[in-house]
């Protein structure tokens, strides 16, 4: 059932010919200006001085489904930003494929899932998650206060859509955030991300 799963959403990017950057953590993370589901530009440069959590979602992937209909994403989201960090999640579906809806619609799915995001930036044409190289959905980015990458990868280990594996995973976001947010070393900066394949446009 998993491996039918991954087929049907495309689980590496790298089989679409993608060209994507390579970010590197401990450099500075690209800055980018995208507009929200309510019409409002967002700039990452807005938010230095501030921890901030991107996240690669897409409302139909089945690993996005995973870590939403468990709870374990909004309940990441309200513990952070309650904390003061940034959550921005990002909808790099170009149109006309899975995963790319109306602002008005998206919103709709957030306030269903109950989601505690600071915002859902929408990035049609792929140019920020190029920049980015994500590959999956959901793909986790983390940046600390003076702009500096301190986290990429997946979101746990539990590389399924089992919502109860959730409860037995490893962490990283959180893991990584614990300790950044209270001075100390990452343990584990970079991993694999999984998920379905970021819908970009074919050129």
């Amino acid at each position: 059932m998993i491996k039918t799963l991954l087929i049907t959403c495309g689980l590496l990017a790298a089989t679409a010919g993608l060209s994507l950057a390579e970010m590197e953590v401990g450099k500075p993370a690209p800055n980018f200006t995208l507009p929200d589901t309510n019409g409002k530009a967002r700039s990452l440069a807005d938010f230095k001085g501030k921890f901030v959590v991107l996240e690669w979602y897409q409302p139909d992937c089945p690993f996005v489904g995973k870590h939403y209909k468990s709870g374990n994403m909004q309940s990441l989201q309200k513990t952070y930003t309650a904390k003061g960090v940034v959550w921005l999640s990002i909808d790099s579906s170009a149109p006309g494929e899975e995963g790319n809806y109306p602002a008005e619609k998206l919103n709709q799915i957030a306030s269903n899932d109950g989601a505690a995001r600071t915002a859902l930036l929408l990035d049609p044409d792929g140019k920020v998650g190029r920049i980015y190289g994500a590959k999956t959905t959901p793909d986790m980015y983390i940046i600390d206060p003076n702009g500096t990458l301190v986290y990429e990868g997946a979101i746990d280990n539990k590389r399924s859509t089992d919502l109860a594996d959730v409860k037995t995973a490893t962490n990283y976001v959180k893991t990584a955030l614990d300790a950044v947010m209270t001075g100390k070393t990452v343990p584990t900066t970079a991993t694999r991300p999984y998920g379905c394949s970021v819908k970009y446009a074919s050129n």
